[in-house]
């Protein structure tokens, strides 16, 4: 919520990062967002709200939107590494297994690249579940803005 967010958060400094700093975020995904999810997204593909039809599927159940652990990367490199201030340029990852109603995901970013003439940050993201599975792997390019004071 943005009633949690202190706005008069400092932007971080390309300087400030370095090669080899990691960050974690955990969040256990509920009913209510997967079903916020669609209610924003649209999507309302059977496999993430009809048990039912889930269960014939290859996950023999429900799942969560795989956008939702992408979102937890977000998170991480939005408000932890490099945090505010960070803009994201592109992302790439691969879903490798399912989130399930209630599982735990752990989004863990580390930096592994920077590019000091053009202020480019490279970050390995992964996500595992709470039995430690990978479920996500990727690679994320962000710059961090500068102020105008600066």
């Amino acid at each position: 919520m943005l009633a949690d967010v202190d706005l008069a958060m400092k932007v971080t400094k390309y300087e400030d990062i370095k090669i080899g700093d990691t960050a974690e975020v955990s969040h256990t995904f509920t009913e209510q967002d997967i079903q916020t999810f669609g209610d924003l997204s649209g999507d309302y593909n059977p496999l993430h709200f009809d048990d039912d039809w889930a269960k014939q599927t290859m996950f023999g159940g429900r799942i969560a939107h795989g956008i939702l652990t992408a979102g937890l990367v977000s998170n991480a490199i939005g408000m932890k590494l490099p945090g505010t201030g960070t803009i994201y340029l592109s992302q790439k990852m691969r879903f490798l297994g399912p989130v399930r109603i209630n599982d735990t995901i752990t989004a863990r970013v580390e930096v592994i690249e920077k590019n000091d003439e053009k202020e480019r940050i490279t970050i390995q993201t992964t996500c595992t579940n709470q039995d430690g599975k990978k479920i996500l792997d990727g690679e994320a390019l962000v710059t961090i803005m500068r102020m105008d004071h600066e």
